[in-house]
């Protein structure tokens, strides 16, 4: 397991150079660049909705596993943990960016954990590398996150860093249950999961560029949802 370990490394070490150079990081730069990755997860989310096979399928995991996640107060506890971990944090490195509330550091950092964790290059890549070895989407996702990690550490600070954490134990699980996932991915299933990721990618970027503030740590389960979905919506619809 090559890749896994590699994109949380990238992550725990661009968190890790934001801290540094956030003295030096002129403000301008620190508030305009957010906006440039807004836009990214966005276009990014764009590109993976057009590979759709059944709109409706896509439409029906969604709905459902939003339903799933309100009742699990998934988006809660996500945030509940955003806040233990910057409570914790600020007491060894304290946050520098005293204009952000906690309303809306929580906020970013719930958006920043579905980012890093449940990107859809991330998750494809760990279930490529699980079936094939191949690693090579990894390494491209952990150099825009060494980036991505550094800008917004420094604002966010270390809690950045700890998002290293959750990615792997996501990108680990499916690295290692590629075997069982992969035989169900056929080209009509994984042109809906992507484009049910992309959805989310889409509310990832909304969020981020403050647009709109979408629950989206609850429509994680439609990702687990729209494979059998899609493959029995193609076998009694299609």
């Amino acid at each position: 397991m090559v890749g896994p370990l590699l994109n949380s490394a990238a992550v725990f070490i661009g968190g890790g150079l934001g801290l540094f150079l956030a003295p030096v990081m002129p403000k301008r730069l620190q508030d305009g660049l957010p906006a440039a990755f807004a836009m990214i997860s966005i276009a990014m989310g764009v590109v993976m909705t057009i590979k759709v096979q059944q709109l409706p399928a896509v439409a029906l995991a969604l709905i459902v596993g939003l339903a799933i996640g309100e009742i699990c107060y998934m988006e809660k506890g996500v945030q509940k943990f955003g806040s233990l971990v910057q409570r914790g944090l600020a007491r060894i490195i304290p946050v520098r960016n005293h204009s952000m509330t906690p309303e809306l550091y929580t906020q970013n950092f719930t958006a920043l954990i579905v980012l890093f964790c449940a990107g859809g290059t991330g998750i494809v890549g760990a279930l490529t590398e699980g079936m094939t070895g191949n690693y090579q989407l990894l390494v491209v996702k952990s150099i825009l996150d060494i980036f991505t990690a550094m800008i917004f550490a420094t604002t966010m600070g270390a809690a950045v860093m700890s998002i290293a954490i959750p990615q792997l134990l996501v990108q680990g699980t499916l690295y290692f249950s590629a075997r069982l996932i992969m035989p169900y991915m056929t080209e009509i299933t994984l042109g809906d999961f992507s484009a049910c990721g992309g959805i989310i990618m889409i509310a990832v970027g909304l969020r981020i560029a403050q647009i709109k503030t979408f629950a989206v740590v609850n429509f994680l389960p439609a990702l687990i949802l729209i494979i059998p979905i899609s493959l029995y919506w193609h076998k009694f619809m299609g």
